[in-house]
């Protein structure tokens, strides 16, 4: 389930929701302290999604891996949607 605020964030940012929910079931989470759960891709998560989607599909939609969603610890809403800007190297796909 999206918040508004989160629906209007997958639109404002051009994240689909196919990444969504590739967060949801292969992302690494950490809380945030605030009451919610921040789901996002590791290196770790991104070995899980080559081992399912195979290396070529991870390697074509590398930007998507820069997308981290939150949602709330209490009933999973997803509260909001993001792209982080820092710099990421994923070793298992060989590239920046």
């Amino acid at each position: 389930m999206y918040t508004k605020h989160a629906e209007k964030r997958v639109q404002q940012r051009g994240i689909s929701q196919e990444v969504c929910e590739m967060l949801l079931s292969y992302g690494d989470e950490k809380f945030d302290g605030h009451g919610g759960i921040v789901q996002y891709f590791s290196e770790k998560s991104v070995s899980r999604l080559i081992a399912e989607k195979g290396i070529q599909y991870c390697k074509k939609n590398i930007k998507q891996f820069k997308a981290y969603l939150v949602k709330s610890a209490r009933d999973g809403a997803i509260i909001t949607v993001g792209i982080d800007r820092t710099p990421h190297k994923f070793k298992v796909l060989g590239a920046a």
